[in-house]
């Protein structure tokens, strides 16, 4: 088995944790270096993580939606997505244009294609596509996490608003999904849930 296959494999979404270990910055930095390659629409970067390692901020977002993981956990991971990426187009793509890869016509022309591209399909998509792109991100992390030996699990069972106001978010970004991080508590491990066989979720050519 290599190792990407053990990687996925070994993978499990960890409801409890063993409490009091910290997580060296390190890790996240060799983590979070690893998770920018990750895709997204026209190179835009949409998702920004923001990392709780704080206890008394933990215990907040504890609070605020009573979910034990969170109190367990070494780290809360809030996966962001910003609705406004698009806006950043030329400052992603300047380089590309100062290292002549890019004409001035070419880079013109991209920034023209993904503005016209956002506004012109409006708010909606803005806000899915920043769900769409932090997700990918978010699955990233969590295959990276556990490379580095850290147990993750993402979360959708908490209040945005409250989570916003506790960590003070700007508007412009949607709280896609908590992704509680540490080292699992392997005594409260459930068996893995049943896997749907290929021929149950896979089509070709057709539905």
């Amino acid at each position: 088995m290599n190792d990407f296959t053990n990687i996925v494999k070994s993978r499990r979404s960890a409801n409890n944790f063993i409490e009091g270990v910290e997580i060296p910055q390190s890790d996240l930095e060799e983590i979070f270096g690893l998770v920018k390659y990750s895709p997204s629409a026209f190179n835009l970067q949409h998702t920004h993580y923001l990392v709780v390692t704080d206890p008394i901020l933990k215990e907040k977002i504890y609070e605020s939606c009573k979910q034990y993981k969170v109190h367990t956990s070494s780290a809360v991971i809030l996966v962001l997505g910003n609705r406004n990426a698009y806006q950043g187009v030329a400052k992603i793509n300047e380089g590309m244009h100062n290292l002549g890869i890019l004409s001035k016509q070419e880079l013109d022309r991209t920034i023209e294609i993904v503005t016209g591209m956002y506004e012109g399909r409006g708010e909606t998509f803005m806000k899915e596509d920043a769900i769409r792109n932090a997700s990918l991100s978010a699955m990233l992390f969590i295959l990276s996490a556990k490379e580095k030996g850290w147990d993750t699990c993402p979360m959708i069972g908490f209040d945005p608003s409250a989570i916003k106001e506790i960590l003070q978010i700007p508007d412009e970004y949607e709280t896609v999904m908590m992704i509680t991080m540490g080292k699992e508590k392997i005594s409260s491990q459930r068996p893995r849930g049943y896997r749907k066989p290929n021929g149950e979720f896979v089509s070709y050519n057709g539905m």
